[in-house]
Order: structure tokens, then C-alpha cells, then sequence
């Protein structure tokens, strides 16, 4: 199963706890909103990719699984 990462650029609020655990999938720009480097996601990847999207105080980011 393979699962894809989407971003409520709206409801980001530039928190960066998702770039803290998955650095390789999220980043922050000049406006503090969040730019997604990658939005597939493998499943050997999914817990790490899945906790970082959840530690997102704001619930911008969701982990859809396929």
C-alpha cells in the first residue's frame, strides 16, 4: 500500500514540528507555510512520514493511505 501526503497550506501555521520529524517531506518557506518536498509516500516510510503530519498542531497535514 502506498499513501500520499496532502497540506491545508490555509490552516498551516509555520510550527515546523513536521519538518522537525520528517525533514525530507516538509519544509517551511519565506512566508512560513508549509511546501511539501514529497508526497508519495512508501510504506517503509509511513510511520515516520504519518507521526510527523500528526505532530502538526494546527491538523494542517493528512497521511491518505491508498
Amino acid at each position: 500500500m502506498t499513501a500520499i501526503v496532502k497540506a491545508d497550506l490555509g490552516a498551516c501555521q509555520g510550527y515546523a514540528n513536521c519538518v522537525v520529524g520528517a525533514s525530507d517531506y516538509f519544509d517551511i518557506d519565506d512566508d512560513g507555510v508549509v511546501v511539501l518536498l514529497q508526497t508519495d509516500v512508501p510504506d517503509a516510510e509511513l510511520t515516520r512520514v504519518d507521526e510527523a503530519a500528526r505532530s502538526c498542531p494546527v491538523s494542517a497535514l493528512k497521511v491518505i493511505r491508498g
